[in-house]
């Protein structure tokens, strides 16, 4: 008989294991082509939506000092997403590049499905795992972020983001009343640009150049590099080209994700350059349960920005009182995202009620960005 603790431990843990019934979907969606092709964006977008309103929220919070040790298992999901990840990947670009019964626009549909799944899973794992202190995690997160060509996102989001959240001086900011269509194009620019920079700075406080060894962007370079090129060996040219559409899929769904995480919200700026400390408050919270099962956590953004290196099992819930709260999951709200006008209707009244509830003290908002930061908002 199962020990009702060993019982209650399984439950928690094996709903995180749900996000590995998307690597069958893009593999029947290859080799069945025709309708099979929507399954990958219609499970991850629509059915994990609809599940959110069957479930509805999770407002419980694991015990933050659980120690590594009783984890073993959620840890576990983290690493052995990586290879199943390469092998799906590699293996359909094999079979899809050759494969006579798929035409040109199914292949296509066929990898912006592996993109749906490498950027909304895979890149949320590679996320958790650059978090972590031990090497192999954080190398299991530089394998995973070259299969989709944005490795300079670990640089970014450790040194930059999180650092600069809610100011002018972090890109994945979103500011009020900026759309996606114009964030978008801004973040793939600027992200780059502040990951190389922070990391040569890094260099330049130990009297060296760019050009030393220890720049991981070195790394990034040579990984993406042999990702492209094991593409090109299995499926040729048009390997390659499905190798970047789901690459280009997979940084879309994590940009259009960081867009939602943070709009709109402002640390308050102390004077002499320096801001407060981060705090729950400046993140978009969402306890819903489906959705956190799919994204391990990644909805409880405000406890993760408060305490960076939590393990995702262990992140904790806010209420209103302590953090402002999306209507629906990612699912939903990234969806929205993508249709301005409606992003605004459903957000800029809520990101005016937060300027309101923790800055009642600042009343021209227009002002007060200008004085932050010249760039129009």
């Amino acid at each position: 008989m199962i020990a009702p603790e060993t019982l209650a431990r399984w439950q928690s843990v094996l709903p995180f294991w749900m996000s590995f019934l998307l690597l069958p979907l893009v593999w029947i969606a290859a080799l069945q082509g025709g309708w099979a092709l929507i399954l990958p964006p219609l499970v991850t977008w629509h059915m994990f939506a609809v599940l959110d309103g069957a479930f509805g929220l999770n407002l419980e919070n694991a015990d933050p000092e659980t120690p590594d040790s009783e984890l073993k298992w959620y840890k576990a999901l983290t690493a052995a997403w990586v290879p199943l990840q390469f092998v799906t990947l590699f293996w359909l670009i094999w079979y899809v590049s050759s494969a006579e019964h798929l035409s040109a626009f199914e292949k296509f549909a066929a990898f912006f499905g592996v993109g749906v799944v490498t950027g909304a899973v895979g890149i949320n794992y590679s996320h958790e795992l650059m978090h972590q202190s031990s090497r192999v995690e954080r190398w299991l997160g530089d394998v995973l972020l070259a299969m989709v060509m944005y490795s300079h996102f670990r640089s970014e989001h450790l040194l930059v983001h999180h650092r600069y959240v809610g100011t002018p001086r972090d890109p994945v900011t979103a500011r009020y009343n900026e759309g996606f269509f114009r964030f978008y194009p801004r973040v793939l620019r600027q992200c780059w640009q502040s990951a190389f920079r922070a990391e040569r700075q890094k260099l330049e406080k130990k009297n060296r150049p760019w050009t030393d060894r220890s720049n991981p962007f070195f790394r990034y370079w040579a990984l993406q590099a042999a990702m492209l090129l094991l593409a090109l060996m299995l499926g040729g040219l048009t390997g390659a080209l499905l190798f970047l559409v789901q690459a280009g899929v997979a940084i879309w769904q994590l940009e259009v994700v960081n867009y939602v995480e943070h709009y709109g919200l402002t640390r308050k700026h102390l004077g002499d350059g320096k801001y407060e400390p981060v705090q729950p408050r400046h993140s978009w919270n969402a306890a819903h349960k489906a959705s956190n099962w799919l994204l391990i956590n990644l909805q409880r953004h405000s406890d993760h920005h408060y305490k960076p290196n939590r393990r995702f099992p262990l992140l904790q819930n806010y209420t209103e009182a302590d953090a402002p709260q999306l209507p629906y999951g990612y699912p939903v709200m990234t969806v929205a995202a993508m249709i301005p006008p409606l992003w605004r209707r459903v957000m800029n009244p809520r990101v005016r009620r937060w300027r309101q509830t923790y800055y009642p003290e600042i009343t021209d908002w227009h002002a007060y960005n200008k004085a932050q930061n010249p760039v129009p908002r």
